[in-house]
């Protein structure tokens, strides 16, 4: 029989981390986190890292595996995911999948059959030199059908050295846990509000300095700036190509859309729960946790 996993899944400032470390508390759980910057150490304020404090002594996986400007691919996270997932299943407790990133979240619970081979650097580099709709074409010419995003890079660029590799398998899928997910979010203003007071908290908590810091680490620009949103604006601001009340406005913004792309994402999930945050999140969570055990 599948073990049983919970999948908490929501916007930038939705307060999914801190309802996951309520309801792991409440069933005696542990959290993986499904975020693609957390993974890194050192990117703490600048991707809404949990702080010690704030796990409230719940574990948490996933967080701080490897180093910035490290190669870090959607199977690797998969793969740790799978290992931190079985092993809280091995220790009788409850897995809780929190996070953001809608393709590292689908990778587990859809059971993605994803390569393990090594991007091939060179060709990584050749295709780094074409703009997005160029890589797109490429594929086009390859992959006819395709359905992946014209404008994700990162997947179109992918998707053309598997294919270079003889390692493309689409739609494979293997799910190996029986998920319950549950979706957070918030009125479209009340985010914005809650979006924009996260984004002055975290600048006065010392935002521009964490990135400062990576910079002065010889962390590269390019690496910080592939990582988009805080780390792109914090860099530009630091590298003197945009004031920082124009990074402060540009940032804010940008976060706003980069949330309604990943409602958008959210939205396209079968089987997904919508809590109300508004009102009591945790009596709604535990009822269709209850009755999902129970099942």
């Amino acid at each position: 029989m599948a073990g049983k996993l919970i999948v908490i899944m929501g916007t930038n400032a939705s307060g999914k981390s801190g309802l996951g470390v309520e309801l792991a508390l409440k069933y005696g759980g542990e959290v993986v986190s499904a975020d693609s910057r957390q993974v890194f150490r050192g990117l703490d304020l600048g991707s809404g890292k949990i702080t010690p404090d704030e796990t409230k002594g719940v574990p948490h996986h996933l967080i701080d595996v490897c180093q910035p400007g490290d190669f870090f691919s959607m199977a690797d996270f998969q793969r740790l995911a799978y290992e931190a997932t079985d092993g809280i299943l091995a220790r009788g407790k409850l897995p809780f999948l929190v996070g953001g990133t809608g393709l590292y979240v689908d990778s587990v619970i859809d059971g993605y059959e994803l390569s393990s081979i090594e991007p091939d650097l060179a060709l990584r580099a050749h295709l780094e030199t074409f703009e997005t709709p160029a890589l797109y074409e490429m594929l086009k010419e390859k992959l006819p059908d395709t359905d992946i995003d014209p404008k994700n890079r990162n997947r179109v660029m992918r998707a053309l050295e598997r294919l270079a590799a003889d390692d493309y398998h689409p739609g494979k899928h293997n799910p190996r846990y029986e998920a319950l997910k549950l979706g957070v979010t918030w009125p479209r203003e009340t985010l914005k509000a809650r979006i924009d007071e996260r984004l002055e908290r975290r600048l006065n908590q010392g935002m521009v300095d964490e990135v400062r810091r990576l910079l002065d680490a010889g962390v590269s620009t390019e690496f910080l700036m592939k990582l988009g949103l805080e780390y792109r604006y914090l860099t530009r601001y630091l590298l003197g190509e945009i004031t920082y009340d124009q990074m402060v406005l540009e940032l804010g913004n940008a976060i706003k859309k980069f949330a309604k792309r990943q409602m958008t994402w959210f939205r396209r999930e079968e089987n997904l729960h919508w809590l109300d945050m508004a009102s009591d999140p945790v009596t709604q969570a535990a009822e269709l946790i209850d009755a999902f055990l129970a099942g």
